[in-house]
């Protein structure tokens, strides 16, 4: 079993939910609130570098929904900057095992990544709506990926 650091947003039902199945298939979890972490250009480019741009956002940040950024277009270094000012636009969870990171819950890569032990749950029991995903340094991105995540604010 991994040991995974868990970064949420605290009390975000959704994660709250992918939690507990990280649990229940026996991986240890060190959870981190994702909106107090210090996070720098570096340190988040190394979660998010390997996807393209517009993946990196929550889409059901409040900013993104009322339209004020638009990360369809937008670059790099301007997202970045945004996400370190308001850490509410990461996707999220972000999640680390060892040297591999992986953004976002998608059941089927978070199994083929960890493993969830035959846990099972849907998308939308989740809060996840299968965004594209991060897994293993390779962006995972098709058509069946390009909604965005509605789990929480």
């Amino acid at each position: 079993m991994a040991h995974i650091i868990f970064y949420e947003k605290p009390g975000c039902g959704g994660n709250a939910k992918q939690k507990a199945l990280l649990l229940a298939a026996g991986h240890t979890l060190a959870v981190k609130d994702l909106l107090a972490e210090p996070w720098t250009r570096d340190s988040l480019l190394a979660f998010l570098a390997p996807l393209p741009v517009p993946h990196w956002f929550n889409r059901s940040a409040p900013m993104v929904k009322a339209g004020q950024i638009d990360p369809d277009s937008i670059d790099a270094e301007r997202a970045i900057a945004l996400m370190l000012e308001h850490p509410i636009l990461i996707r999220r969870p972000l999640m680390q095992a060892g040297d591999t990171r992986h953004v976002g819950f998608e059941l089927a890569a978070v199994d083929a990544w960890v493993g969830l032990a035959g846990q099972s749950a849907s998308e939308d029991e989740l809060g996840c709506q299968g965004t594209p995903h991060l897994c293993n340094g390779h962006s995972h991105a098709d058509a069946d990926h390009e909604r965005p995540d509605a789990s929480c604010r």
